[in-house]
């Protein structure tokens, strides 16, 4: 019996040795890897990049406007009457104050010789009057009523001429005049379309930027356009725009001002603005893809003596590729422009220069 509590104690004795051996040897070769990882050299990150270098930069947006005349108008008839001649031809240019329409003005000639020759009675009248006036054959009342008589007729007089005049359709300012609504003996009215006026030289182009533009446009800023079905590069001047931002679009509508003096341009034309903003010498440009945004700002990776350092960098312009750096970095720096959300600060890395 004794001989068989001894065999167990002797069983469990070596079982406790190898366990114990086991687990030695496990923590002295995990002592040594941890000791060789840290002693170990660590490789280095293969990463793309570019070094910094300064040109010049032009920046502009782009945005659709509409070609307008510089001038246009509805030609319209003062009066209801029937037309009696129409003196210009479809699609012909005209001059300020040239005749186009003359509508029926008998009916007015005729008030008007009536009311002339009342006119020249009531003088003749208010002149003997007069005359009676001043040897006090009359008195002061008799005299004013043939005068008020006289003034009123003078008055009607007058209302008439001005009636005529508007049996006289006249352009009311150079321009091309298009295609008539009306013939000769149609019945006109103030709502009768009879022609559309318009002045293309020089001609108006209309567009709208949006709002973190508008303290970098000015009057007199020159910009450039093109319309369809060619390739010609039109130029025009800013020279007006709205005091306040339209708050439903958050844009700002400006006019510039073009030449057309062959008359290519149309208004209501599609156009295709280039607004310029800015021109700066010597700037710093450094791909998009290299920045990072942060709480506070913008940071970049440049690699220095091999390892990654992080540098904070300030800008407010950016183009589809490229961000305008205003400070931060130095001509020459070299700009890691890939894996810059696997580096870490101060991680050694291994710059292929694009």
């Amino acid at each position: 019996m004794k001989t068989k509590y001894i065999i167990y104690a002797a069983i469990a004795l070596l079982l406790g040795y190898l366990i114990y051996n086991r687990l030695a040897k496990g923590k002295e070769s995990a002592s040594k890897g941890m000791a060789a990882g840290k002693g170990g050299p660590v490789p280095a990150m293969n990463v793309n990049g570019v070094i910094v270098t300064t040109q010049d930069f032009s920046n502009a947006v782009s945005v659709s406007g509409t070609l307008e005349a510089n001038e246009q108008v509805q030609i319209r008839s003062e009066i209801s009457g029937l037309v009696r001649s129409i003196n210009f031809s479809e699609g012909s240019t005209v001059s300020k104050g040239s005749l186009l329409l003359k509508i029926d003005d008998r009916e007015l000639q005729a008030q008007l010789r009536q009311a002339l020759t009342k006119e020249k009675l009531a003088s003749e009248i208010e002149s003997r009057a007069r005359k009676l006036l001043k040897s006090e054959a009359i008195s002061v009342e008799e005299y004013d009523n043939a005068n008020a008589e006289l003034r009123s007729l003078q008055a009607q007089t007058q209302l008439i001429r001005a009636q005529l005049s508007k049996t006289e359709v006249r352009a009311p300012f150079s321009g091309k005049i298009g295609l008539r609504a009306i013939s000769n003996g149609a019945y006109v009215t103030p709502t009768t379309e009879i022609a559309n006026l318009v002045s293309i030289n020089p001609l108006k182009i209309s567009f709208s930027v949006p709002e973190k533009y508008t303290q970098r446009v000015t009057i007199g800023t020159n910009i450039t356009f093109t319309v369809s079905g060619t390739s010609r590069v039109f130029k025009a001047k800013v020279y007006a725009k709205e005091p306040a931002i339209d708050i439903n679009t958050r844009t700002l509508v400006l006019k510039a001002i073009a030449e057309n003096s062959d008359g290519y341009l149309l208004p209501g034309t599609f156009a295709n603005v280039s607004l310029p903003l800015e021109n700066i010498k010597n700037a710093i440009l450094i791909p998009t893809e290299a920045v990072i945004p942060v709480l506070k700002g913008k940071q970049v990776y440049i690699s220095k003596n091999g390892l990654a350092k992080v540098v904070d960098i300030e800008s407010n312009i950016r183009t589809e590729r490229d961000i305008l750096v205003s400070s931060g970095l130095s001509v020459g720096d070299t700009v890691i422009t890939s894996g810059i959300m696997a580096i870490k600060p101060d991680a050694p890395v291994k710059v292929k220069i694009n």
